[in-house]
């Protein structure tokens, strides 16, 4: 066990170097403060929504454990809504995940206007360590081979948009090939009288960071950002002519976006030769794909 939680430490530590950033995105939750352990010193990004995040107690402790610099960004709700047609444009969605890549955009937008050209994330850690809660009963043996060659992530979409490099550590093929062959028992599992997903990567990383903050529950990022909380403001402008679209919707604020969508993207595109459409949409979908990009729908 000594050996491989070396060789996982050794393996993000390369993958770290290998992908340099000159800033750190950062919600203060494991995947981000394990990169701050890694990271030469730079300097640290947090968005939330003013007065809502429930990630920044966590991302201030951990900035003042590791003696990092952190540069806090808080978003009005009238930025955020007002913000919204521009991130439904550029990501061509109405998915309701929609509040994560806001967070994500006040991110990339904040690091351009401090004049940083690079940004690095978190992402692929909770695919790859299975740190989602609906992942801890599946067979995760053949599950997360699937999804690693599948995984895609707002972050390279939005850097695009703002012209900037994005370092995402996590998918290093170094990272990714170690990550999948681990055991699946490794990856969640009991510690403490509770069950964790991602134990493999908390084993490696606990005598880096307190143990609260090492073995801290995971909080999705429209929580911890506190961007959840634009549903509610979202969901009242949904009218009885948004529900009556020709469209499956999953949320009550979905919706809305929806209808930004057709102002801002226009048509839902039909599948091409060799997709399938979305059963909820109709949207092109890949054939072996089990969520649609457009509206969400996954199976």
């Amino acid at each position: 066990m000594d050996d491989l939680l070396q060789a996982l430490r050794s393996c993000l530590r390369d993958a770290v170097r290998r992908c340099p950033a000159e800033v750190l995105f950062f919600s203060g939750g494991l995947d981000t403060s394990v990169l701050a352990v890694l990271t030469p010193p730079i300097p640290l990004l947090h968005i939330s929504l003013e007065d809502r995040g429930a990630d920044l107690p966590y991302a201030e402790e951990v900035a003042r454990h590791l003696g990092l610099d952190l540069i806090v960004r808080q978003v009005s709700e009238e930025e955020a809504l007002d913000a919204l047609p521009e991130v439904i444009r550029i990501r061509r969605s109405f998915d309701p995940a929609l509040p994560n890549d806001l967070a994500l955009y006040f991110a990339f937008a904040e690091a351009r206007r401090l004049g940083f050209g690079s940004a690095m994330t978190g992402d692929g850690a909770d695919e790859l360590f299975a740190g989602y809660s609906y992942m801890f009963d599946l067979d995760l043996g053949t599950y997360i081979p699937w999804l690693a060659k599948r995984m895609r992530f707002s972050a390279s979409e939005l850097g695009a948009w703002f012209g900037m490099d994005v370092s995402q550590p996590y998918l290093d093929p170094a990272v990714v090939d170690l990550a999948l062959a681990i055991p699946p028992a490794l990856k969640v599992r009991e510690e403490n009288g509770a069950r964790f997903g991602k134990w493999i990567l908390r084993k490696a990383f606990e005598g880096d960071l307190p143990p609260h903050l090492c073995w801290q529950s995971k909080r999705p990022v429209e929580v911890g950002s506190g961007f959840s909380r634009l549903r509610e403001r979202v969901t009242a402008m949904v009218t009885d002519e948004d529900w009556a679209a020709p469209v499956r919707f999953f949320t009550c604020d979905q919706p809305y976006y929806y209808r930004v969508y057709g102002q801002v993207v226009g048509e839902i595109p039909p599948p091409a030769p060799g997709e399938t459409a979305c059963p909820a949409c109709g949207a092109g979908m890949p054939p072996d794909a089990r969520h649609c990009r457009v509206c969400g729908y996954w199976q």
